[in-house]
């Protein structure tokens, strides 16, 4: 289902969550389907407890299942919709940068984008308890350490979710030189993707020669720097192409390119057939 719009939609907190924070538990009927039919992003962090039953996102292009004992984080840059539920109880949390401590937000930063994370039961146990704590401070809002309150409780369940995500990982103490320049340069390629378009000047970002920095990304990924910088442009002019009705052109010029013709010829090259050909495809 594609809503048409000027660009992707970008969804915010209602008015009345200024705290930027919310949570709570919802069952199928609480879902605002309609709205959450559309692709769009966020402009907060959004985090799915599924306690029970089973609900469908399309996340950039790709189906995700969502089952009981799982957990997901869907970062503000990625592009989502929600597809359908079943016989659902979920747990949300969405909450703005603001209010996510550094340490948590620079891991969530890493992880993205995160993958839906089965837990085992004793970890669903903990987490759900988080939550139960995380919804009745949220409802006392006479206290005067109201918004401290949330926000501490809060924090402390993105730090249960991030640490099952880290589990998963190999700790930093573990990485070799390899990995962690890689690590690096991925960062810097999610920041950076529509200013910085040539691996030497990751090179230099990063104090290391080109030949060492391919060296190092092929290593651990099997694939060279500038097809990963390829990659990800490329995976934002889908998103765009997909989910908004910019033209081409506009669109080479939102990611940074002033040659519209080099950029259609990249897209061809990369995808196997042009922009335009690629929205006619994807259209309902």
């Amino acid at each position: 289902m594609r809503k048409k719009t000027e660009s992707i939609p970008v969804h915010s907190l209602p008015d009345e969550y200024n705290a930027g924070i919310v949570i709570g538990r919802m069952s199928a009927k609480d879902i605002p389907v309609e709205e959450a039919s559309y692709s769009h992003r966020h402009d907060f962090h959004f985090f799915l407890i599924q306690e029970k039953g089973t609900t469908t996102f399309e996340i950039d292009f790709q189906k995700c299942n969502i089952k009981k004992s799982t957990v997901l984080y869907i970062h503000p840059n990625q592009v989502h919709r929600f597809l359908q539920t079943k016989d659902v109880t979920i747990c949300g949390l969405l909450i703005r940068n603001e209010n996510i401590n550094p340490e948590y937000l620079s891991l969530l930063e890493e992880i993205a984008p995160a993958k839906p994370l089965l837990l085992k039961q004793e970890t669903v146990s903990v987490i759900s308890e988080a939550v139960s704590l995380c919804i009745k401070l949220s409802e006392r809002k006479h206290e005067k350490l109201y918004h401290s309150l949330l926000n501490g409780s809060c924090n402390s369940l993105i730090g249960l979710i991030v640490s099952q995500y880290l589990i998963q990982s190999k700790p930093i103490d573990k990485l070799s030189r390899f990995e962690i320049v890689t690590k690096a340069f991925k960062e810097l390629l999610e920041r950076n993707f529509t200013t910085t378009k040539r691996p030497a000047e990751y090179a230099q970002k990063l104090n290391i020669s080109v030949p060492y920095l391919n060296e190092c990304v092929k290593n651990v990924t099997g694939i060279s720097v500038s097809h990963h910088i390829q990659q990800r442009i490329i995976l934002e002019a889908k998103r765009l192409l997909y989910h908004s009705d910019k033209s081409v052109k506009e669109i080479a010029t939102e990611l940074g390119y002033d040659d519209y013709p080099y950029f259609s010829r990249l897209f061809t090259k990369v995808v196997g057939m042009t922009a335009l050909a690629f929205r006619d495809k994807n259209h309902d």
